[in-house]
């Protein structure tokens, strides 16, 4: 009993010990060493790593230098397998994972169909110890070599292949690969393939791989557009037919295009899927004839009614029958689809590549089948017959049913009425008459953008004897001297058909265009691509075209209407020489657009006192008393106390008050109450604004007209054309220099 003591407590020693932590006793592992680092007595210490010591190799970690690295072996185990005399054992192949970056190991058997054995993941990854007595160690790749065994938990594995990345990294690591050894099989595997081998089949059995086809073909369709001329037949035609060639299957579907108003029923294919014989049979065959196999009965009716079939490989009796195939379809063939012959006339791009490909055609020529359209007939309206506009009436012929005629939507909301940009266009005009009393008769002709109608209104005259007012309603004008029933919709005046120097004729009345109000000349200067008269670029170029054979004279006569030589001179005076020089191929609106180019203008200031009255007017209308708070929220943001805010500061506010001022006409009023430095006195522009307090009387409100302004009485324009600079025309004009 002595003795059994001694030796347990020897064992016990040798695997577990004490030692103190924070003065307290602990049993510990085996791993502490003894005093002074030496292992104790049957001590075995694990090494701190795996292959190789610190400072060999690359400092990485393997987990970053070994990522995503296996090595891969083939192996197989032995099984027995008691209690079958069919076999004693069993081969098992698989497969051995080793990963670098850890040192794991994972064993895989690959699945075999109908083995009856669970087969899969055999170890799963981990690390595996080393058998006894060494289980205190793992496996390293040290351990792995071909024709080799290795023991995982009992079962012993031999080694015999590798992939060639394995084969690489230990050739790196200096090990000597054994040459592999061949793959052994199953004894009862192979007894079994020699049963299944030596056995004959019980019926006639003949494989056709179309799976292959199918696989490689599928969704590949061949497109042909072809024709078949049924015109023999009687109320025959030609008809369009496209053809499908399905390279899966090598069946043939054709559908017809049916044109408009063909007067035929729409059905869904002229030819079903299926296979297309090339020669039509006499008679139909009964099923069964056409088969893919032929079988032969071995006894025919004498034992009973039983029979024995066999395959018969010289096909007795076989119905043969040729289907069309790819190989048989170009462009220019003749294909006969029961009876009816089709001729291929062209391909998609899909279809002429694969013939590029596989036949190397290369001549795709396509045949014209398709017949010319036919002349387009054009529609004859009926003559317009008075009763309501033109559009209407032209609505009503277009469909049973009769619309509205539509309008332009867009051109509607484009040219409306948006601020203070009007978008009407205003000119002075008077009659072209002998009588003196309609001489002095002045009109107001206003052309609306939006949808190109005029007005024309007759400011009164005191001690005419003509009482003023509309003189002409709001609508389309039509042009003289055109048919009033006709077929064809009638010839309207545009707005280019306006401008100074033009004559016009409505209904009857015949005007000229004497002047325009200032927002017209800035629209039509602005929009000079659409005004040829507004358009600086074009006069000079027509000027220079007039005058560049007599230049010298031209500088000559300028020379001589400005003897101070001071390069500027009356607008009066440069009109009588553009007149002289042009010889009256300039018109009266051309003269005008050059002067306003070149003309001399002060610095548009705008009125300070008009622009606070149409402001006090329209917060009067709108009921705006809140001055004292938009005071205050002024102040508020004026940290300097001094008075003034930035523009857009003043903005922001007044917007956030919502004053019912427009945006433009607010921004013109805050620049005319800018200093220097752009900053605006609001204590200032507010009492400018506070209509109760400081009201503005209405007569002031005319002394100077708005540009944007919606009435307009015939007056000269805001601001008149009255000193020219003409050296600069010259020298765009004619390139002369002073």
């Amino acid at each position: 009993m002595r003795l059994f003591n001694e030796l347990g407590k020897e064992k016990f020693h040798k695997s577990q010990h004490w030692s103190y932590c924070n003065r307290v006793s602990m049993l510990v592992g085996e791993d502490k060493p003894g005093i002074g680092g030496e292992p104790l007595l049957g001590q075995k210490l694990k090494p701190k790593y795996s292959i190789f010591p610190r400072g060999v190799g690359n400092d990485a970690p393997s987990w970053v230098a070994f990522d995503k690295q296996v090595l891969s072996f083939d192996a197989y185990f032995d099984e027995e397998v008691p209690d079958k005399n069919q076999e004693l054992y069993r081969i098992r192949h698989c497969k051995i994972y080793f990963y670098l970056e850890d040192d794991t190991i994972q064993v895989v058997e690959p699945k075999v169909m109908n083995s009856g054995i669970p087969q899969g993941t055999l170890i799963r990854r981990h690390r595996i110890p080393l058998p006894p007595p060494d289980e205190d160690q793992f496996y390293t790749v040290d351990y792995f070599n071909l024709d080799r065994d290795v023991i995982f938990y009992g079962r012993r594995y031999r080694i015999i292949d590798c992939d060639q990345f394995t084969r690489n990294f230990l050739r790196k690591m200096g090990v000597r690969l054994n040459p592999s050894v061949n793959r052994p099989d199953d004894p009862y595997t192979k007894e079994r393939q020699k049963l299944i081998d030596s056995m004959k089949p019980l019926r006639p059995y003949e494989r056709f791989d179309t799976l292959h086809q199918f696989l490689e073909h599928d969704g590949h369709v061949l497109r042909f557009y072809g024709v078949w001329d049924d015109t023999e037949s009687l109320f025959g035609d030609v008809r369009e037919l496209v053809l499908h060639y399905f390279l899966a299957d090598d069946t043939i579907e054709i559908k017809e295009v049916t044109p408009v108003n063909a007067g035929r029923d729409a059905v869904p294919l002229f030819l079903n899927r299926q296979k297309l014989p090339k020669y039509a049979p006499v008679g139909l065959y009964q099923p069964g004839t056409i088969t893919d196999r032929t079988v032969l009965n071995v006894f025919g009716g004498l034992v009973g009614n039983k029979g024995r079939y066999i395959l018969d490989n010289c096909k007795t009796g076989a119905v043969h029958q040729e289907f069309y195939k790819d190989c048989d379809l170009r462009i220019g063939s003749e294909i006969n689809c029961w009876g009816r012959k089709i001729v291929l006339c062209d391909c998609d791009e899909f279809t002429k590549e694969y013939y590029r490909t596989k036949y190397g055609v290369m001549d795709f020529t396509p045949i014209p089948y398709k017949a010319p359209p036919p002349p387009k007939i054009e529609k004859q309206f009926p003559p317009y017959n008075g009763f309501g506009s033109e559009e209407d009436s032209l609505c009503s012929c277009m469909s049973l049913l009769p619309k509205p005629p539509q309008k332009d939507f867009k051109k509607f909301m484009e040219k409306d009425r948006q601020g203070l940009e009007s978008n009407i266009l205003r000119f002075l005009a008077q009659f072209i008459t002998t009588d003196p009393i309609d001489k002095q008769r002045k009109f107001i002709i206003s052309y609306f953008l939006s949808d190109d109608t005029i007005s024309v209104f007759e400011p009164p005259q005191r001690n005419t004897g003509v009482l003023g007012g509309k003189f002409l309603e709001r609508s389309r004008v039509p042009k003289p001297e055109q048919e009033p029933f006709k077929s064809e919709m009638s010839e309207y005046y545009t707005a280019q058909d306006l401008y100074i120097g033009a004559k016009v004729c409505f209904h009857g009345h015949v005007f000229l265009v004497v002047d325009a109000d200032e927002y017209a000349f800035n629209y039509m200067e602005k929009h000079a691509n659409e005004f040829a008269m507004a358009s600086i670029n074009t006069i000079l170029n027509k000027l220079k075209a007039i005058g560049e054979p007599r230049s010298r004279e031209i500088k000559q006569i300028f020379a001589a209407m400005d003897p101070q030589h001071t390069t500027i001179m009356d607008y009066n005076e440069f009109r009588n020489v553009m007149m002289n020089i042009s010889d009256g191929k300039l018109s009266e609106h051309e003269i005008i657009t050059v002067g306003r180019y070149y003309s001399i203008r002060d610095k548009n200031e705008m009125d300070i006192t008009f622009l606070l009255a149409v402001s006090q007017e329209h917060l009067k209308k709108s009921g705006f008393e809140n001055f004292g708070q938009l005071l205050a929220s002024f102040v508020y943001y004026d940290r300097d106390k001094y008075g003034l805010l930035p523009s857009n500061k003043c903005r922001t506010i007044c917007k956030s008050f919502r004053l019912p001022i427009a945006d433009d006409l607010l921004r013109a009023l805050l620049t005319a109450f800018e200093d220097c430095k752009e900053k605006v006195n609001y204590k200032k522009l507010i009492d400018g604004l506070n209509w109760r307090e400081h009201p503005i009387p209405t007569f002031q409100t005319i002394l100077l007209p708005l540009q944007y302004e919606d009435e307009w009485s015939g007056q000269p324009s805001t601001l008149p054309v009255k000193k020219i600079k003409y050296l600069p025309l010259i020298q765009d004009a004619f390139g002369i220099e002073e």
